[in-house]
C-alpha cells in the first residue's frame, strides 16, 4: 500500500518526536507559569463564564492544562465567543497536541469551509491561523485556531511538530499549546463579520497570553 506523502511525513514526524522526547525527558525544562484557571474573566467589554470539559474529553487530551470559557460582550449585543486553550507542559511519550480538525468531527461538527488567514494582533508580528466554518444540523460556527509555543505562532500542524523537535534539541523544552476561538454564525451572517468579532476579542486576550503560555 502506498502512503500519501503528507501522511508519510506526519508518521515520520510523530515517530521521531516521540523517540527524541523520550530520550531527553530526564533533562526536560518545565517553565514556570500561571494556571489557565486564573486567566482573566473580564477582558475589556467581554465577561467570561467557565464551561466544564467532559471527563472523556480530558482523557483523550491527556496530561495538560485546559481552559474552555464563553465570553459575552457586555456593551454590544452580539454572539458569544468561546475561548479554548490547551497547554501541554511536556509532549514526550506521544502526549502531543490534538488538532481540532480531528476532534470536531468526533463531536458531530463537520467542516463546510476551510482555509488560512493572516492576522495581526497586539505585540506580535503578523501570522497565519486556520479558518473554518463548521456545521451540525442547522447550526453553523466560525472557528480560528493556531499553535503557540515559545512565542512562535503557527497555523501548520506539521510546522508545530517540526519546531517541537527543534526546540527539544536546542532548549530541552517540549511544552506547547493550542488556541481556538469559536463563535456562532447568526442567520444570514457572513464569515467576515464573525472573523471581525473573533479578532476584536483576540485583541483583548492576547496581551495576557505570555503569563500562561511561556515564551
Amino acid at each position: 500500500m502506498t502512503l500519501h506523502p503528507k501522511f508519510a511525513v506526519a508518521i515520520a514526524l510523530l515517530g521521531s518526536t516521540a523517540l527524541l522526547l523520550a530520550r531527553r525527558s530526564g533533562s526536560e525544562i518545565i517553565p514556570a507559569r500561571q494556571p489557565l484557571s486564573s486567566f482573566p474573566r473580564l477582558l475589556g467589554a467581554w465577561s467570561g463564564t467557565d464551561i466544564a470539559i467532559p471527563q472523556d474529553t480530558l482523557e483523550v487530551l491527556g496530561p495538560g492544562d485546559f481552559l474552555l470559557r464563553a465570553y459575552e460582550n457586555q456593551v454590544q449585543h452580539e454572539p458569544y465567543v468561546d475561548l479554548f486553550v490547551a497547554y501541554f507542559p511536556s509532549q514526550r511519550t506521544g502526549d502531543t497536541i490534538h488538532s481540532p480538525k480531528h476532534c470536531l468531527p468526533g463531536a458531530g461538527w463537520l467542516p463546510v469551509e476551510s482555509g488560512r488567514v493572516t492576522v495581526s494582533l497586539p505585540g506580535r508580528a503578523p501570522f497565519q491561523v486556520n479558518r473554518y466554518v463548521i456545521a451540525k444540523g442547522g447550526e453553523r460556527q466560525f472557528v480560528l485556531y493556531w499553535y503557540l509555543a515559545h512565542d512562535r505562532a503557527l497555523a501548520s500542524e506539521y510546522g508545530a511538530k517540526f519546531y517541537l523537535i527543534s526546540d527539544a534539541i536546542k532548549m530541552n523544552r517540549s511544552d506547547g499549546s493550542l488556541i481556538r476561538l469559536t463563535t456562532p454564525l447568526g442567520a444570514g451572517e457572513g464569515t467576515d463579520s464573525a472573523q471581525h468579532r473573533l479578532l476584536a476579542f483576540a485583541e483583548n486576550f492576547i496581551p495576557f497570553v505570555n503569563d500562561y503560555i511561556p515564551r
